[in-house]
């Protein structure tokens, strides 16, 4: 069976964790590419891992690796500061990508 994880800061995770999911808070750099590089592992069965859109940033080069993959699903959300767009401008994004046209 599949699973869906949730990493970012552990004030945005811990609401995740009351809905059941793996939570996986993260508190510097290099512990969310530790963290990451673990739950993309196709051994770990993550189908979908929701980021927190400040690591996006700090991933960039790990997140585009799963741009054009199935599995994991990264989707980027906002941390407990709101958004800062990223999460949407992704999903723009893989639109184009896969429509071949802004449709948004």
């Amino acid at each position: 069976m599949y699973k869906i994880a949730v990493m970012g800061g552990a004030d945005t995770v811990l609401g995740f964790k009351a809905l059941g999911l793996d939570t996986h808070p993260v508190s510097g750099d290099d512990e969310a590419r530790r963290v990451f590089r673990k739950l993309a592992n196709p051994e770990e069965k993550y189908a979908i891992i929701y980021m927190e859109e400040r690591l996006s940033r700090v991933l960039a080069e790990e997140v585009a690796e799963f741009n054009d993959k199935t599995m994991p699903a990264v989707i980027l959300i906002p941390g407990r500061d709101g958004s800062m767009g990223l999460g949407l401008t992704a999903l723009h994004d893989a639109v184009i990508r896969a429509v071949g046209a802004d449709i948004l």
